[in-house]
């Protein structure tokens, strides 16, 4: 196993949001800048990079579509979400998800624990 992967969240072809671990094919990346050795993936084209800060959780969480196909990473606090197909995961910091659900029943999102998050988007080009 190389490490490297993350979480994808897609409509499949019953009509349903599913969840799907990916592990990414790495190769030896050789001496790193900070010294030791490391492993990488081949690239991911994305266009841009948005953080976003929660403060308060606001009303009932209701279900949504992604708005886009983009790589969403939990860097505080923590996030519930649930697929159409009942399956729930919960993302802690260092956890990444591909939001592919641009259309269908769309997931729930919750807040766990009332906590601050803070999360950064990455919108794929592709």
């Amino acid at each position: 196993m190389s490490g490297l992967g993350y979480v994808r969240l897609y409509v499949g072809d019953d009509g349903d949001t599913h969840f799907e671990d990916v592990e990414l094919a790495a190769v030896d990346a050789g001496a790193e800048a900070g010294g030791g050795q490391g492993r990488r993936a081949e690239p991911i084209g994305v266009s841009e990079v948005i953080f976003r800060h929660v403060v308060d959780a606001g009303g009932p969480a209701v279900a949504h579509c992604a708005p886009r196909r983009q790589f969403v990473v939990q860097l505080v606090g923590e996030t519930e979400v649930e697929a159409s197909d009942g399956e729930v995961r919960r993302l802690g910091p260092g956890s990444v998800v591909l939001v592919e659900d641009v259309d269908g029943p769309g997931h729930v999102t919750r807040a766990v624990g009332g906590a601050e998050r803070l999360t950064l988007f990455i919108p794929l080009t592709g």
